[in-house]
């Protein structure tokens, strides 16, 4: 079998809460029984959207950065099995596949120092081997004609998910990214600010957009790589939509799918770019949680939208009296997603 720890019915069970009179997510929602032909399974399988979880950190020690998104797929997990299954959305449209592999992985990553250079080597390695996995099972997945939302982990996996739909399509894909940093640092090593750099140094990523790139910590060096690729490469500035009004938010969604739509892309959700929403590196001043919902649906009813990935959701980071929060929310766009393939597309 892939490295993949499968999420059985029995698990289905045991996430669910059922209610008289209500029926769960968790009791519609289907889950694979054969681990030799989990593939062939899938494509044969009624559902159109596949979930699957990367619950690491490393790429997020790598930069330097605080560890906790590795908790955010079990919390997305609780919350999606117990929304309601009714004429809205029914639950029969996802398959949860399960989660990568990556026990060993943690551990190893819990023993190595970001600060030192030999750490740093070590925790890049481990996100190299994460890299293929990711990038083997997405692939896989957009064989079978589903669509894959990937919950993770942090945005280090942006880069399994182009090469791998890459792969699968048999060109270079292109991708838009709601985030307050454009991820696209220098090639030095595999970690959670390199992975839009990478796929696009590789010729898996063809157009990016990032939306709502927050000036404050867009710095010169990215911006100069950013600019000698000005026909390939295009963002806007949270600054600019919410700030000083210069640019509407409508206006701007319809401009990035612009450049974008007449090939297939990934839709890329950082939750550091939510306002005070539980993530790696929080902010105090970002997108509303409408606005973000707002995206997940404008891009996802396109055709061309190829998958969804949400990452950086760090819960214990938020309200200790609310934990379950962070996973309400990526449940939340999760199903704005799969809602917006009921509508038309543009």
């Amino acid at each position: 079998m892939e490295n993949i720890i499968r999420f059985t019915q029995a698990d289905l069970t045991r996430y669910t809460s059922q209610r008289s009179g209500e029926i769960k997510f968790g009791e519609r929602i289907l889950t694979l029984t054969n681990d030799a032909t989990v593939f062939e399974d899938i494509a044969a399988s009624e559902a159109e959207f596949v979930l699957f979880g990367i619950p690491e950190d490393i790429g997020v020690r790598a930069n330097y950065g605080r560890p906790g998104t590795s908790l955010a797929w079990e919390t997305t997990l609780k919350n999606i099995v117990n929304l309601q299954h009714n004429k809205f959305c029914k639950g029969g449209r996802l398959l949860i596949l399960g989660q990568l592999n990556v026990t060993d992985a943690m551990h190893q990553a819990a023993l190595a120092d970001a600060a030192t250079k030999e750490g740093r080597k070590q925790l890049s390695g481990l996100i190299e081997k994460i890299d293929k996995d990711v990038s083997h099972i997405v692939c896989q997945i957009v064989k079978a004609g589903k669509t894959p939302i990937i919950i993770g982990g942090g945005h280090n996996n942006a880069y399994g998910n182009i090469k791998g739909t890459a792969l699968a399509k048999g060109k270079p894909i292109n991708a838009i990214n709601f985030d307050a940093l454009t991820d696209f640092m220098m090639l030095d090593g595999r970690h959670s600010g390199n992975g839009f750099s990478y796929a696009f140094e590789e010729g898996f990523l063809k157009n990016y957009f990032v939306f709502g790139l927050h000036e404050n910590y867009a710095s010169k060096g990215i911006m100069e790589s950013v600019k000698k690729h000005t026909e390939r490469i295009k963002f806007n500035t949270y600054e600019q939509i919410a700030i000083r009004k210069e640019k509407s938010f409508s206006e701007e969604k319809e401009k990035a799918l612009e450049f974008i739509r007449e090939d297939f892309f990934g839709i890329e959700i950082d939750l550091n770019a939510v306002l005070n929403t539980a993530s790696s590196t929080m902010t105090p001043s970002g997108f509303s949680v409408e606005k973000t919902r707002q995206f997940v649906h404008y891009f996802g009813k396109n055709h061309n939208a190829a998958y969804l990935h949400i990452c950086e959701g760090a819960p214990n980071f938020g309200d200790e009296h609310n934990p379950q929060l962070t996973g309400k929310l990526i449940a939340c766009l999760v199903t704005d997603f799969i809602k917006s393939k009921e509508i038309k597309s543009l």
